[in-house]
């Protein structure tokens, strides 16, 4: 499994070293200005490749699609996210061999041991972050245009899956990706975007918010919601605490769907969502009670395998 981390190492990385052992620094959670491109062997057993060695392994990748996926908050790599991404390859090869490769994005999560201890200042570190990862799009869109023959073009599809405030280091990545690398506005870069129970609010892709750049640099964006998660009721409370009131998109899908952009859609999940992760009902885009592939992947991998979003004429869907 090849991963992406801002997440600082154990040791002296101050000079990177290619083919060297990579190891998290769980105490440390505070974003690093540096990014990490690397191979998974086993279980705490990383290895560092560079960013040109990764892309070249995603080249050559008999992958027909690559999936970028962003984790939510309180989430540490061998716990949580390298588990949750290796079910995630499971569906997608048991649905087709060689359809997708799955690459996650991982961005620094408190530990309850390091300087960030709640969920506000992981919100702080989800928006440091997004000065890391947008060098990271800048790097990959330099290398793609970077060609000497047709043999070197890159031809694999893109899509992006951000899950919980997953969805808040996308959005602001694009935003300073957009604010110091570019002209005026983002390139179409992905092919789906795939905004899972996301933990901003509901009316972030709105014309003159951050996240209007999400659907720019998307083909689709399908925005899967339950008024269920009880994760995000959590998180609205915390947000009150802290004077943001808000509405999550994750809770009730985007606020005016005439307000966003056409390539919008709204995927209402509330009646799978605590049937899948009861009883949070937040992580619910993934396997069911019988660890077959759950409605809401499915409706994932048919909108990446035909390439058109199911839903209504009004962009609305409700998965029962």
């Amino acid at each position: 499994m090849f991963f992406i981390t801002n997440r600082q190492p154990k040791g002296n990385f101050s000079e990177q070293t290619l083919g060297k052992k990579y190891e998290f620094d769980l105490d440390r959670n505070a974003s690093c200005n540096s990014v990490y491109y690397c191979e998974r062997k086993g279980k705490d057993d990383h290895l560092e490749l560079g960013s040109l060695n990764l892309m070249k392994q995603l080249k050559i990748s008999k992958a027909k699609n690559i999936i970028f996926y962003i984790h939510g908050f309180s989430n540490l790599p061998e716990d949580d996210i390298f588990p949750r991404v290796k079910v995630l390859q499971k569906l997608f090869d048991n649905k087709e061999k060689n359809f997708a490769l799955v690459i996650p994005i991982i961005w620094p999560c408190d530990n309850d041991k390091g300087i960030v201890k709640d969920y506000w200042d992981d919100q702080k570190s989800a928006d440091f972050s997004a000065f890391s990862f947008a060098r990271v799009l800048q790097k990959f869109m330099k290398w793609r245009d970077d060609f000497t023959s047709d043999d070197s073009l890159c031809l694999k599809r893109i899509s992006i899956l951000s899950h919980s405030m997953g969805n808040r280091v996308f959005r602001e990545t694009l935003h300073q990706w957009n604010r110091y690398d570019l002209a005026n506005g983002v390139p179409l870069l992905f092919r789906h975007s795939f905004l899972v129970a996301a933990d901003i609010v509901n009316e972030a892709l709105e014309e003159g918010k951050k996240g209007r750049l999400i659907s720019q640099s998307s083909r689709n964006v399908s925005v899967y919601y339950s008024s269920g998660d009880l994760a995000l009721r959590s998180s609205k409370i915390s947000n009150l605490k802290n004077k943001v009131a808000s509405r999550r998109l994750g809770h009730t899908g985007p606020e005016n769907m005439r307000k966003v952009q056409s390539n919008i859609y709204s995927i209402d999940c509330d009646e799978i969502s605590n049937k899948y992760d009861f009883p949070k009902g937040h992580s619910y885009f993934l396997e069911n009670k019988k660890e077959k592939a759950g409605k809401v992947f499915e409706h994932i991998f048919n909108t990446m395998k035909t390439g058109r979003v199911k839903a209504e004429k009004n962009r609305t869907f409700i998965i029962k």
